[in-house]
């Protein structure tokens, strides 16, 4: 293949934004149809966006043998149904974060795409981002000296009753969504897979987070804390920091740094603030989809890190006296 053709399932709000914008500058990517649960919105999709072909169903999306990859843009308790089926047809698949409603069925998905040998890939488009590269250089190149403590926080307003995010039968929750961000980031900055010692939520409704916070020990001694939030007093933080026993690591807006970002490094030699591209983070995310689907490059993201990071937020949500989704 020179080209990856791409099928979108669902017209969701984020596929704009994470996949028809991006493919635009990326030559390998085709986006070759939608699908959605409303024909007509799908039709509606496909004409604003320039998209060839729509589907009535999912099922015929996965039939169309002119389609490569997926695209799993589904509520979160979709996800593990959805990229089961895309890997029954032979297609690979991009899948949004959360991976899963829960690490059981992130096994279930891991061991499927091993078995496949489609790649899937989960769309946490920061990690491809220069800036978070740049974050992982800092830390592995010791300038902080050993790592003691890594926090990040992902809080934003969602004011909108009744949206998937707040429903338990559609895997919701602040750690579901915002809260994989901010556990992603704890593993990849902390860079072991932490412990969870304590958590505690603040909801908005039985068993759905509004407000969790968490805090971690790594292997190496090391602690580690998140905070995320849909609904509380601080409306938006997103940040990461990273204190080590000769300097400290503190990054604004990690997650969506083509707004803006900062990164900012205090060490023995001083204080320095950097900033690199603010290139979309799905452009690169996309460009890695394609290498990995036309050229078998690694990706940042598998399955295996994938179910790593489900298992933390599992933990974080019986530790805070819930039960993971699904």
């Amino acid at each position: 293949m020179e080209q990856v053709r791409i099928g979108v399932l669902g017209a969701a709000r984020i596929a704009p934004m994470a996949m028809m914008t991006p493919a635009k500058q990326v030559p390998e990517v085709i986006v070759q149809a939608v699908a959605a649960r409303d024909p007509e919105r799908a039709r509606a999709f496909a004409a604003k966006h320039g998209i060839p072909k729509t589907h009535v169903s999912y099922d015929a999306m996965l039939a169309d043998p002119e389609i490569d990859a997926i695209y799993n843009p589904l509520p979160n308790s979709l996800h593990c149904h959805w990229t089961l089926r895309a890997l029954e047809a032979g297609k690979h698949v991009l899948c949004e974060k959360p991976f899963t409603s829960n690490a059981a069925e992130a096994e279930q998905v891991a061991d499927a795409a091993g078995s496949s040998g489609k790649v899937v890939m989960e769309a946490f488009h920061y990690r491809y981002h220069p800036l978070a590269h740049r974050m992982i250089e800092i830390i592995d190149g010791g300038e902080l000296g050993r790592i003691e403590h890594v926090e990040t926080w992902m809080c934003v307003p969602l004011i909108l009753p009744g949206d998937i995010r707040y429903r338990l039968e559609l895997a919701g929750g602040a750690m579901m969504d915002v809260g994989s961000y901010t556990t992603h980031m704890l593993r990849t900055f902390g860079r072991e897979e932490p412990e969870v010692t304590r958590a505690v939520a603040r909801l908005s409704s039985p068993e759905v987070d509004r407000w969790t916070q968490a805090e971690f020990r790594f292997p190496s001694g090391h602690t580690g804390r998140t905070t995320c939030s849909l609904l509380s007093s601080t409306l938006l933080k997103m940040a990461a920091h990273v204190r080590g026993e000769r300097g400290e690591l503190r990054v604004f807006n990690p997650v969506a740094p083509q707004f803006y970002h900062r990164l900012t490094l205090r060490t023995e030699r001083g204080k320095t603030v950097e900033r690199v591209t603010r290139d979309p983070t799905y452009l690169f995310q996309l460009r890695a989809f394609a290498a990995a689907v036309l050229r078998g490059t690694p990706t940042l993201t598998p399955p295996s890190d994938s179910v790593a990071n489900m298992r933390v937020i599992d933990a974080v949500y019986r530790s805070a006296g819930m039960r993971p989704r699904g």
